[in-house]
């Protein structure tokens, strides 16, 4: 199995996954600017839109798109308990997975952290911010986790929200957020994964600056 990431980027949600499960698996980097792999290939020969993660199979299944590859993921290593497996707590997970793409990853994170974007596409995503966080500070308000043990849904929700460092989303704004968040950094699985991929983040940006 191999896993096409870019550190910090939310693949640190597989990289979570395959940890959490205890599961073997290749990290294939991905230059998010030049869409090229550490050994030069192109990316967009394994998947058109060059977006990670993307997760190849040992039976060389290519599968995109982040809610469906931490699904897989869950599915296929049922011991580590990542997804529920009833009907309404499926339905669950994946009205979290939903909220975590649309409404913080792709509407408020994203266009803030585009350099491209215009100021009135930024001023339009920060216009987002209050409701959102006010809900989800309502959802996690005494929680460790969005559902009743710790899923796929923390692993992306984490990597989401660790983008706050970068934006002018200060996450103590909401204390039961800063306090999840924070949490999470304390499991194991997910230290390991942040704190290989920090230093790999680091890595790529002293690279750039000597360009």
């Amino acid at each position: 199995m191999k896993l096409y990431f870019s550190p910090l980027s939310c693949s640190l949600a597989s990289r979570i996954a395959l940890y959490e499960a205890g599961a073997e698996a290749d990290f294939v980097r991905v230059d998010s600017t030049t869409k090229s792999t550490r050994d030069g290939r192109d990316f967009r020969a394994v998947t058109r839109l060059g977006l990670v993660p993307t997760l190849e199979t040992d039976a060389g299944d290519v599968l995109s798109e982040n809610a469906a590859v931490l699904q897989y993921l869950a599915r296929t290593h049922p011991a580590a308990r990542l997804a529920p497996e009833d009907a309404l707590g499926t339905a669950r997970l994946q009205q979290w997975l939903c909220f975590i793409g649309t409404e913080l990853h792709k509407s408020v994170y994203a266009p803030l952290l585009d350099p491209k974007a215009h100021d009135e596409v930024k001023a339009y995503a920060l216009g987002k911010v209050d409701l959102r966080f006010a809900w989800l500070q309502q959802q996690l308000e005494g929680r460790r986790f969005v559902l009743d043990g710790f899923s796929v849904a923390d692993a992306y929700l984490f990597a989401v929200l660790n983008w706050s460092t970068a934006v002018p989303v200060p996450l103590e704004r909401w204390p039961a957020v800063h306090a999840y968040h924070r949490g999470l950094r304390e499991r194991p699985s997910v230290a390991r994964a942040f704190a290989e991929e920090l230093a790999l983040y680091r890595e790529e940006l002293a690279a750039r600056a000597a360009v």
